[in-house]
């Protein structure tokens, strides 16, 4: 039986940006999970707090838009952010059927430890970097998002 060598898999694999990224990926989700594990706060759940803290009113629609996900989905997350005290929705006074969602007290407290917590992890995984690898990281991974398909 072969053993398969634990960093190069295959020489054709590691040339394939598609699969670096997603071993990336995995790496990165795992430690942001380990690192947000007792706050019971997923990486949506967390996008969805920084978002609506940067957008005070945004929709529930325009939410599950800037997140990638179904509306039907947004549903259940904010149920369970509006549950543990962190968001409110608030009725749209000229478009009773829109839901505008704000951080409460509490929301904005368990945000601003999630996010140290998360920028100590970024910090622990990207340590290898300089402040220039980093720019230049996040502005690639940009450019792959933001291109149009």
């Amino acid at each position: 039986m072969t053993k398969i060598p634990e960093h190069h898999p295959s020489p054709d694999l590691e040339g394939l940006i598609g699969y670096n990224l997603k071993r990336a990926y995995v790496t990165v989700s795992d430690d942001f999970r380990r690192a947000l594990k007792h706050d019971n706060l997923s990486p949506r759940l967390f996008s969805a707090l920084a978002l609506v803290k940067a957008h005070p009113g945004l929709s529930q629609s325009a939410l599950a838009r800037q997140l990638g996900i179904e509306r039907s989905g947004i549903v259940a997350m904010i149920d369970e952010l509006e549950g543990r005290g962190y968001v409110i929705r608030k009725p749209v006074p000229q478009d009773r059927r829109r839901q505008a969602l704000q951080l409460t007290p509490a929301g904005e407290e368990a945000y601003k430890i999630a996010l140290g917590k998360v920028q100590a992890h970024e910090a622990r995984l990207l340590g290898g970097l300089d402040a220039g690898q980093r720019e230049a990281l996040i502005s690639i991974l940009q450019k792959i998002r933001y291109q149009k398909t």
